[in-house]
């Protein structure tokens, strides 16, 4: 069951950037940075940075950590109480949570990849850990 924690903490993240993303596009119309019309379709003119990196920060968070939720509920419907899997959600969770600090803050491109590529393996390494634990059951 301890699986559910680490997987609310990246729906809280999620929601957390969903908010700051409606947000500033909510502060982008008020100032007159961007046409209202523009978010019929996300076309026709280039909003403000922030609206882009959190646009495409919550994009992030709905891509491969779709991988990690599967994942999870797996182990949860299979009751594989595991510490080290345990241990693995949580420094994905963590590694999500520097990665969406660093491409909403200051955005450094080397940084932010690092981050995202650590994040992939430990899912991948999650991954190869469950695949090869069934097939031993």
């Amino acid at each position: 069951m301890e699986y559910i924690y680490p997987m609310f903490a990246l729906v809280l993240l999620t929601f957390v950037i969903g908010i700051l993303l409606g947000a500033s596009r909510f502060t982008s119309v008020k100032n007159k940075q961007v046409d209202p019309r523009y978010y019929k379709l996300l076309v026709g003119e280039t909003p403000p940075e922030n609206v882009i990196k959190l646009g495409r920060n919550f994009s992030n968070l709905l891509e491969v950590p779709i991988l990690f939720y599967v994942l999870c509920t797996v182990m949860l419907v299979l009751q594989l109480n595991n510490v080290f899997m345990l241990t693995m959600a949580w420094v994905f969770v963590l590694t999500r949570v520097v990665h969406s600090f660093i491409h909403v803050t200051y955005n450094h491109p080397l940084h932010r990849f690092a981050v995202f590529l650590i994040s992939n393996i430990v899912l991948l390494v999650m991954w190869i850990y469950l695949v090869t634990s069934i097939s031993s059951i």
